[in-house]
């Protein structure tokens, strides 16, 4: 009988061996395939789970288990469905019994279709389920935790929601650019400042096209739109903003900022100011004309003879520095309220005087005013005017059946004989009247090189005042501050007296601005504050200090240091320290001065503006430095009367209002003016009417018995 070759074996055999072989091959390829599927399921980036017909689990991944904390020993393949949502409940991962769980899921399994929900667990978080079913039966799911991406949503939802409301409750009108410079946001305000609709203005519309559209409407003057797009993309490119006020056709002015975006867009602001820029109108001309008269102020004065000296060939002029004589008797006589209108004549008649419009007559304060006669050609020219003036002034007053008679002085110095600069032909003009009006009254002289005399009796009077600090001539007076509308007394203003052996009891007007232009008002003003401190630190502890301090005390440069350390002596509060600065100091745009009163209002102390209105007054001023008290000046309260002096006193007050600025007002003296300043809302009131000035002690004694009255009452 053959033997089978033992490679080849019988045909039988072959075949026996060849399905042994396939079977294998199926085995480690079936093998092979569930290791790839179990490595593509558990890597997967979601959970999974796959259950049977019978809802019996045939696989989960890692990512499941950790989705719903389940424990791996439970989860083994065959595990009911229902036992895993009865497991979820038992760790406390579900919100609800397993019963419910399985209703929820109930339809989906049955109805076999792919379905989506979401489910959120105990601890917050929100699970994403996508269920598919298997074309064997039995279904997948797939969970994702979508918590962050939920949260997201729903911050950039109220993100939204506060971006609507916001631009909703805007005061202001908004436009925002895309990247491309085409419309993609508009809000209600810019429609209603336009008086316009949605449909005006459609969403897509480029910077020029709005423009267009804003002009043949009839609601922006017209402009260049092409140079306007030109200016803001320059602007723009360059990383920068570009505010400018719009005129409206109607009368109104918009205030437009355009402010670049950081994805590449820019939005737009628009602003009505059209009564902001009236008030400051008002107030620019309140800061450059006198109030009773309506003539140009010092300040105005300054800048038309700094002006006309600054040109590269400037004319001869003359500088004429006048001094009514005998006014002083009217007042004493007639009144005050007869002087101002005597005043108000007198500034009429010396208009009249003038010849060229380019001349200019201006009050300086008091019965002072100065002239500027330009084209001067010889001294004969300002001596006719000298003349001129000297005549009309002198002619009666007439007023209400009474006769008011009063002359002038004049002083006069000459460009460029008498002097190549303001203040030289100023001083001049000055030590010419002084000659004038120690010779006699009504009359006019130029000045001559002989005429020091003035000028010895101030070095004379510096040298005095330069002795009487360490001599301990100097005292300080105290004047109550009333609160209008509780009646109180809240504090006081500290006053500085000079008590000269020789010259008796010197006002401060009479050395202030020698010790000003001395540099001595530094030490003066240091010895002030720390007296002051001292005497309030014994005061009720709610009551405040004011202290005048001058622009060469802020610009020393040890200020911030000398107030810390008066306060540190004394043990006096900060925020009961007042410090009142004139709008000299205000003009003064350096960085010492910004960074000595930011740093002395960052320790609670009070920044208070003295004679507002008198100099300098503006709404720019009050943004650079942020002030809390504005006093109005006595001139103002004097004139109260007046229906346009009252009107700008309503209009400050207003303004302290808007700003939260508290407003005193200084030189009261009369029931009837203290009552309109509490009709128009006024806060404080400091004056005769309120309490004469006072030496420390008796200051003390009566804020101490308005507090015990306050505590009692």
């Amino acid at each position: 009988m053959p033997v089978a070759h033992r490679k080849t074996g019988s045909a039988a055999s072959r075949r026996k061996a060849g399905g042994i072989g396939s079977a294998k091959r199926i085995a480690q390829e079936l093998r092979a395939q569930n290791a790839r599927f179990a490595a593509a399921v558990e890597n997967m980036s979601h959970g999974l789970c796959m259950f049977d017909a019978e809802e019996r689990m045939i696989i989960c991944n890692r990512n499941y288990l950790d989705i719903f904390r389940l424990d791996p020993e439970l989860m083994q393949p065959g595990v009911r469905f229902f036992d895993i949502l009865q497991h979820s409940v038992d760790i406390g991962i579900a919100l609800q019994s397993a019963e419910e769980l399985y209703a929820i899921r109930k339809p989906y399994i049955d109805g076999a279709k792919p379905s989506t929900y979401e489910e959120t667990l105990s601890d917050g978080r929100i699970i994403f389920i996508s269920h598919r079913p298997l074309a064997v039966g039995g279904w997948v799911s797939i969970y994702e935790d979508v918590t962050e991406q939920r949260r997201g949503e729903d911050e950039l939802k109220e993100q939204h929601r506060r971006f609507d409301a916001a631009l909703a409750n805007m005061s202001q009108g908004l436009l925002m650019y895309s990247a491309e410079g085409r419309l993609i946001v508009r809000n209600q305000r810019f429609l209603d400042l336009c008086h316009a609709s949605a449909a005006d203005f459609s969403l897509g519309m480029t910077h020029g096209q709005m423009l267009e559209k804003l002009i043949s409407l009839g609601i922006f003057v017209p402009v260049d739109v092409d140079m306007e797009v030109q200016k803001t993309k320059a602007s723009l490119e360059a990383g920068d903003s570009r505010s400018s006020y719009r005129e409206l056709v109607d009368g109104r002015t918009l205030f437009v900022a355009r402010r670049p975006l950081a994805d590449g867009g820019w939005v737009a602001t628009f602003e009505d100011v059209t009564e902001r820029r009236r008030v400051e109108e008002r107030m620019t001309h309140l800061a450059h004309h006198d109030t009773l008269t309506n003539l140009p102020n010092r300040s105005m004065f300054r800048e038309r003879l700094d002006r006309a000296l600054s040109q590269p060939r400037a004319a001869p002029l003359a500088i004429f520095s006048l001094d009514l004589d005998r006014f002083k008797a009217v007042n004493d006589t007639f009144g005050h309220p007869a002087g101002d209108w005597l005043l108000r004549c007198v500034a009429k008649r010396l208009q009249r005087c003038l010849r060229s419009e380019k001349d200019v007559v201006a009050r300086f304060g008091g019965d002072e005013f100065a002239i500027i006669q330009f084209n001067v050609s010889a001294s004969a020219d300002a001596e006719k005017l000298a003349k001129r003036v000297v005549e009309i002034i002198g002619k009666p007053y007439r007023d209400k059946g009474r006769e008011m008679h009063v002359g002038v002085s004049l002083g006069i110095a000459l460009y460029p004989s008498d002097g190549q600069d303001a203040d030289t032909l100023l001083t001049n003009a000055d030590m010419a009247l002084y000659r004038g009006k120690s010779e006699g009254r009504n009359v006019y002289r130029f000045f001559e090189p002989g005429m020091d005399a003035m000028m010895r009796a101030r070095r004379a009077l510096e040298a005095e005042l330069e002795a009487a600090l360490p001599k301990r001539e100097f005292e300080l007076d105290y004047q109550p501050i009333l609160d209008i509308a509780s009646g109180g007394i809240v504090g006081a203003e500290a006053l500085m007296r000079w008590r000269s052996p020789t010259r008796g009891l010197v006002p401060p007007d009479d050395f202030i601005a020698a010790a000003e232009e001395t540099g001595l008002i530094v030490q003066l003003g240091d010895w002030a504050l720390r007296k002051a401190c001292n005497v309030a630190a014994n005061w009720p502890e709610d009551m405040r200090m004011a202290v005048n301090v001058s622009a060469a005390q802020i610009k020393s440069g040890g200020f911030a240091r000398g107030v810390i350390s008066a306060l540190a002596f004394s043990s006096l509060p900060a925020n009961r320290l007042e410090l009142e600065i004139t709008e000299t100091v205000m003009m003064d745009e350096s960085d010492t001065v910004q960074r000595t009163l930011s740093q002395l209002r960052g320790l609670g102390i009070r920044i208070v503006l003295d004679d507002f209105g008198t100099g300098y007054s503006s709404l720019g001023y009050l943004r650079r430095f942020p002030v809390d008290k504005i006093k109005i000046d006595r001139s103002f309260i004097r004139d109260i009367d007046n229906r346009h002096t009252a009107a700008i006193v309503r209009t400050v007050i207003g303004l302290g209002a808007e700003l939260g600025i508290t407003v005193t007002a200084e030189g009261v003296e009369t029931e009837a003016q203290l009552e309109l300043l509490r009709k128009a809302g006024c806060g404080q009131a400091q004056g005769y009417l309120i309490g004469v000035p006072a030496n420390a002690s008796e200051m003390s004694r009566l804020l101490h018995s308005h507090a015990l009255l306050r505590r009692s009452g």
